[in-house]
């Protein structure tokens, strides 16, 4: 009878022991899926340019950006990024996908100029010559895919036409020293300011007898 019950006893304990087990696992693996987050919306087939993929976002939960590009004083160009349900992420952010989270790419004429992470950015006279040109910030996740929505990529374009160069003053005065120099040289003349003749010789001056 006493052996019965001892057995019984340490079955006992062995079931507790192993429900204790269990259970620390469960809290284990519950503990790992709180820390880790579930994914941001769907990878798409579909690249950017640079062969980011398009990440798939539906379209109530998606970023919105808007690009404007306004003229300086010393003839360059600013851009400002108005930003919704996005916050540009700071240099050494985790690289995974997370809502409303990311950097800014801006592209001139669809050339990757900045990656941006403040809404502000310079633009010099010389990145936008005469002519139209079509400024675009788009919007990516800090894993590199690309913001999507309905397959299309969120961004924004500005086109900016530019009429006509702005000289700067150094720019203006160039031309006139330029000119001066040329003048110079097509009507040599000697210490006194008598223009020399093309053998090399200067005119007599006062008190000189010619040759």
């Amino acid at each position: 009878m006493s052996r019965t019950r001892r057995l019984i006893t340490a079955l006992a304990v062995c079931v507790v022991a192993l429900a204790g087990t269990a259970g620390c696992a469960s809290r284990d693996a519950q503990e790992r899926d709180a820390a880790s987050p579930s994914p941001v919306g769907e990878l798409l087939d579909d690249r950017d340019p640079d062969g980011r993929p398009y990440r798939e976002v539906d379209e109530e939960d998606a970023p919105e950006v808007r690009v404007e590009v306004t003229p300086d004083t010393d003839g360059g160009w600013d851009v400002r990024l108005t930003l919704r349900d996005f916050r540009l992420s700071p240099q050494g952010a985790p690289k995974r996908a997370e809502a409303g989270r990311g950097i800014a790419h801006l592209y001139v004429d669809d050339r990757l100029v900045a990656r941006l992470r403040t809404p502000e950015y310079h633009l010099s006279a010389r990145m936008l010559p005469r002519g139209t040109h079509h400024v675009t910030a788009r919007l990516y996740a800090d894993d590199g895919s690309v913001w999507a929505v309905d397959g299309e990529p969120v961004e924004s374009t500005a086109d900016v036409t530019v009429s006509k160069p702005t000289l700067t003053s150094t720019d203006a005065a160039q031309p006139a020293a330029n000119g001066a120099n040329a003048s110079n040289a097509a009507n040599p003349a000697d210490e006194n300011g008598n223009p020399l003749r093309s053998g090399g010789r200067g005119s007599p001056g006062p008190g000189e007898r010619a040759s």
